[in-house]
């Protein structure tokens, strides 16, 4: 099978990689001729373990190729997958579709025989019929299928959740459609790999409605943690009491700074814009939505508050700013309220992150950028740890503490025992725990 993937961002170099190592011919298209110079070069433009690798075996067997001619890739292609971004839209945050529109367009003029459009960056519902017209319209002659392929992939085990997914939903209405999809993903079918066929809405919904279900799941257990704050008990042993429970399951029961990425902000946004424009709200949505944002935003004060009051004067180290761990991605991460507000307050701001620092020093101006934890220690009078970065698990602690200029420790990811900590004469605080 031959692919063209439009877009060689986060979820197109990712997906293309992986058909590539399924043995399928795949072309990544994108405009940046920089980057796939970059990409024909081998060169990976995004942190995520293990891509380099697959993109290196995929070059080297000639299934993966990167190109900026996309009338030549689409014209020889099976399936063309629509990969490019759909940020929000600024002023409503209804999913910026223009960038779907206009490859769309350009798909349907270089379309030479019968061809599945597959939409795999996360559209609202009713874009692949949307996606349908546009095409028809640019094109009356062209043959094709429209298809809705939902992503569901994981930044920092990307490689992993296409190579071993939990299931694979697929939208498409017509017998050839499937047929093609099918053989696309024949290696997971092989493996036993739920494979969900619905419509084209269908598959559109389940992507937002499964991220926003994950959002308000670490929403809920955030909310809890303040709870557990003020009644003395301890979130981690109700979030396992709670996770224990298979309904319930124990994934993205972490108390933490809020959520953040790539997806959960605007697919949550999204969805609830969606739902007010059909006149069906999902007001738990709007909620999980405003309660993030108020998490983050309160965050620089918890560390006010470790540092008796204020921060004015005082140097305050940050271990991690990247939304999570294992990844560069900065888009919507904590650290982007965090730091701001304590450099607001009068403190002085140094930051370690292990992959994210380089993206991170683009949008967070007056940072002092250091090499390693021990050199954010460094006269630091307060530290928090927002990322929890495996490196931040296991660090010489005695040695940490030696280095600041007061031991205070703010544990937004409740790494470390409260007991162990205070026993090293830290002054020690974090989230939903006594």
């Amino acid at each position: 099978m031959k692919i063209a993937m439009i877009g060689a961002g986060y979820v197109g170099l990712v997906s293309g990689a992986c058909f590539a190592e399924f043995g399928s011919t795949v072309t990544c298209v994108d405009l940046d001729s920089d980057k796939v110079a970059r990409l024909q070069r081998g060169e990976i433009p995004i942190f995520e373990p293990g891509l380099d690798q697959v993109v290196a075996r995929g070059i080297h067997g000639g299934r993966l190729n990167f190109t900026t001619d996309l009338a030549t890739a689409v014209s020889e292609a099976d399936a063309v997958f629509l990969a490019v971004g759909t940020p929000s839209r600024r002023g409503d945050g209804h999913a910026d579709l223009r960038y779907i529109e206009e490859a769309a367009i350009q798909v349907a003029r270089a379309l030479t025989g019968y061809t599945v459009i597959v939409t795999k960056s996360t559209v609202p519902v009713g874009t692949g019929r949307h996606v349908e017209k546009i095409m028809r319209e640019t094109n009356p002659d062209a043959q094709f299928d429209v298809a809705s392929n939902p992503e569901f992939l994981r930044e920092g085990s990307a490689i992993g959740d296409f190579m071993r997914p939990d299931r694979v939903v697929i939208g498409c209405e017509s017998e050839r459609a499937q047929q093609v999809m099918r053989e696309l993903y024949r290696p997971l079918y092989l493996q036993e790999t739920p494979i969900v066929m619905t419509s084209l809405e269908t598959a559109e919904l389940t992507k937002y409605a499964a991220n926003a279900f994950l959002a308000t799941k670490i929403t809920f257990i955030n909310e809890i943690a303040d709870l557990c704050e003020k009644l003395g008990a301890n979130v981690q042993d109700v979030a396992r009491g709670m996770g224990l429970d298979g309904r319930i399951g124990k994934k993205f029961l972490h108390a933490g700074p809020g959520y953040g990425g790539s997806c959960f902000p605007k697919d949550t946004l999204a969805l609830a814009r969606t739902a007010q424009d059909v006149g069906s709200p999902v007001r738990l949505v709007e909620t999980v939505v405003q309660i993030n944002d108020r998490r983050k935003g309160a965050m620089a004060g918890r560390i006010m508050q470790a540092c008796g009051g204020h921060v004015r004067g005082k140097t305050i180290g940050i271990l991690g700013v990247a939304f999570k761990p294992n990844t560069d991605d900065m888009r919507d991460a904590p650290s982007l309220s965090i730091i701001p507000a304590l450099q607001d307050a009068g403190a002085t701001v140094r930051a370690f992150d292990p992959a994210a620092a380089g993206e991170a020093s683009h949008m967070l101006s007056g940072v002092t950028w250091c090499e390693d934890a021990y050199q954010v220690a460094q006269g630091a009078h307060a530290v928090a740890l927002v990322t929890e970065w495996n490196e931040f698990r296991g660090l010489d602690l005695e040695r940490f503490g030696g280095l600041m200029a007061e031991r205070v420790f703010v544990d937004m990811r409740n790494v470390y025992r409260p007991e162990s900590m205070r026993a090293l004469g830290f002054k020690y605080s974090s989230i939903g725990r006594p």
